[in-house]
């Protein structure tokens, strides 16, 4: 089945390219964004997914605004086709388009969808080189639920958000962020059966990345139930100034601390130590500010869940006041949390805004965690 992407030689494997190396009816292709203004009034994010062997893409847009005050609400407008067989139109869902203007240095957002409340043009631009994290790659039993890439990348925004007919400016410098694109293998669509089980459900999952005055960092772990890492990474970033850039750094090590809020799966308190190869460690200290629930993306959404079929084309919106009532039930536990971060150590004083997200299912002995979704437990 030939396409248009067919005429460039950029062929991984020996069939035309909308057939994907691997058969796995879960191979996934994805972009994610994250923005913030400086003063936290406004927080948004972006995604886009192809999942080839469903016949399935989607795309979803969810704004946090005012954030932290009695006002905060969450608006998201979600999207799903029928996916394309040309990659060359796989970058428009319904009203949500992603537009690679120039490839790993400046992207472009669109959102049409006025009934929803949403509209949007944004372009991301480069702060940072990408950086590529270590390769994903996790079995249960014998089986492989994950085997993925994923890079990430700092930028600034500049454009207009217009929720429910206000329009927010975002000027150059003054809106920061991050984009992530991943590609491979993991679980999407309607759950199936796998057979007999073999371990049982756990995930953990903690994604930091910051923005600072001249540099960015970068951090992530997964571990098992026992505290056991099967991924983790740190980066440093620097800025890229004018026609100099740097790759980032990779750390020797990192390490963590949590507090989580008593009765949820939330950090109170979190703290990050990064250590360079050669140097003295630094520490970076959180401070959450509000949460951004990653059900206006889609993650364990009911109904606009990733890669399920929804016909050929559908439209749908949602909003929801902040805090939720239930941060315990399995569609809220996934969030990201708008940060300030404070750096002491090896890099020097230095405060930043950032995200720290937190995905944290089954019991996680380390942190004090016990059940599927109870919350923590002071001891």
């Amino acid at each position: 089945m030939l396409s248009s992407f067919d005429d460039f030689p950029i062929h991984q494997t020996s069939r035309p390219i909308a057939h994907t190396a691997s058969t796995d009816i879960n191979h996934y292709d994805r972009y994610f964004f994250n923005g913030y203004t400086s003063d936290a009034r406004l927080y948004f994010a972006a995604a886009m997914g192809l999942y080839p062997n469903r016949h399935v893409a989607d795309a979803a847009f969810s704004v946090v605004v005012d954030g932290g005050s009695d006002d905060a609400r969450q608006i998201s407008v979600h999207a799903s086709r029928r996916a394309p067989t040309d990659r060359a139109d796989a970058n428009e869902v319904g009203p949500i388009k992603v537009e690679v203007l120039e490839p790993l240095q400046a992207l472009r957002v669109t959102v049409d969808a006025p009934e929803h409340g949403l509209r949007a043009d944004l372009t991301f631009v480069r702060r940072s080189e990408a950086i590529e994290e270590p390769h994903f790659h996790q079995q249960t039993g014998l089986r492989v639920v994950l085997d993925y890439t994923r890079l990430t990348q700092f930028g600034g925004w500049e454009g207009w958000i217009e929720i429910d007919g206000e329009t927010h400016d975002l000027a150059a410098g003054e809106t920061l962020g991050s984009r992530d694109r991943s590609w491979g293998v993991r679980p999407v669509g309607e759950r199936a059966s796998t057979g007999a089980p073999v371990a049982d459900p756990q995930f953990y999952w903690l994604w930091a990345p910051l923005n600072f005055d001249t540099f960015s960092t970068h951090f992530d772990v997964n571990e098992l139930f026992d505290g056991k890492r099967w991924h983790d990474a740190g980066f440093v970033a620097p800025v890229i100034d004018g026609d100099r850039s740097r790759s980032g750094e990779a750390m020797r090590s990192v390490d963590y601390h949590v507090e989580w809020s008593p009765g949820t799966r939330s950090a109170r308190h979190f703290e990050i130590v990064m250590t360079p190869w050669t140097g003295e460690p630094t520490t970076i200290r959180l401070e959450p500010l509000f949460h951004f629930h990653m059900l206006g993306l889609g993650y364990f959404h009911p109904e606009w869940g990733h890669g399920v079929w929804k016909g050929e084309l559908a439209v749908g919106g949602e909003r929801w006041d902040l805090p939720v009532d239930d941060p315990l039930a399995p569609h809220h536990v996934h969030i990201q949390a708008l940060v300030k971060a404070t750096t002491s150590g090896g890099l020097g004083r230095h405060e930043g805004l950032g995200i720290l997200e937190q995905l944290a299912i089954g019991r996680h002995t380390p942190t004090g965690l016990e059940g599927l979704f109870d919350g923590y437990q002071q001891p």
